[in-house]
């Protein structure tokens, strides 16, 4: 079977299934992760840590080591680092694909507030004290000593840091995939009434927004940036068709 040269930036799930079935299909693939979680999950694939230096020096990298194709498998809202892969790969001229999962979408009974930025959430809480499930990660969860005067419940994989600055709150290091049935226990034992998090699509961490819609509670979304302009697909199965049809046998290097 043919093989293709392969950087893939990841960090979710779909990443390690991505690679895992490129791998299996024998292709040579490197996955790259930021270093924004302490202990990420293992992969199956060979993983370098770390940026690349903005969009010239991912460029570089490409160059020197002749990828043939780069997947953004990112998380959804990891914009800066699309914008980037997106230019490189205009740069040097090599095919780029975009893997991300299918946004959530409003349902019956979802009591959604949309919003473009973190700041806004925390603006759209309002003055009035209130008790706030914090889930949009540690990166922007500073956003909230803009507003000290509500209850926080803050959840992240790793630790806020700096600690935050605020009067009443709890932090909880944790990570997905959350069940519904937990997490409506989580917001029914800490007494909360409105969920801050960001539209990030998938099941790992849907089940706070299905229990917050059983529960009555308000959510307050934060939207995804706008699309990057790669070609996308939404699955692992479409990203192995595209695949196929980008690079058919007859043009696949020899093992």
């Amino acid at each position: 079977m043919g093989s293709i040269r392969i950087l893939m930036l990841g960090g979710t799930g779909e990443a390690r299934n991505l690679a895992q079935a490129l791998a299996d299909r024998g292709h040579s693939v490197l996955l790259s992760l930021a270093g924004r979680t302490e202990n990420p999950a293992a992969q199956p694939v060979p993983t370098r840590i770390g940026g690349f230096g903005g969009a010239e020096g991912l460029a570089n990298f490409l160059r020197e080591h002749a990828f043939d194709l780069l997947i953004d498998a990112t998380h959804p809202f990891a914009a800066r680092i699309s914008r980037n892969a997106e230019e490189a790969c205009s740069k040097v001229g090599i095919v780029a694909l975009s893997l991300r999962r299918p946004q959530w979408i409003e349902q019956a009974g979802d009591r959604w507030t949309h919003v473009e930025t973190a700041a806004q959430a925390i603006t759209r809480l309002g003055t009035t004290p209130r008790r706030v499930f914090l889930a949009i990660g540690r990166q922007e969860a500073h956003v909230a000593e803009a507003a000290p005067q509500h209850f926080y419940l803050v959840r992240s994989v790793d630790p806020v840091d700096p600690p935050l600055c605020l009067p009443d709150m709890q932090c909880l290091l944790d990570r997905g995939p959350f069940d519904m049935e937990r997490e409506r226990t989580l917001l029914e034992s800490n007494g909360i009434d409105v969920v801050v998090a960001k539209n990030s699509g998938g099941a790992a961490t849907y089940g706070k927004i299905e229990a917050a819609r059983r529960l009555g509670l308000h959510v307050i979304m934060i939207a995804r940036a706008q699309a990057t302009a790669m070609r996308t697909v939404t699955t692992v199965g479409a990203a192995l068709d595209a695949i196929d049809h980008l690079f058919p046998p007859e043009m696949k290097r020899g093992v």
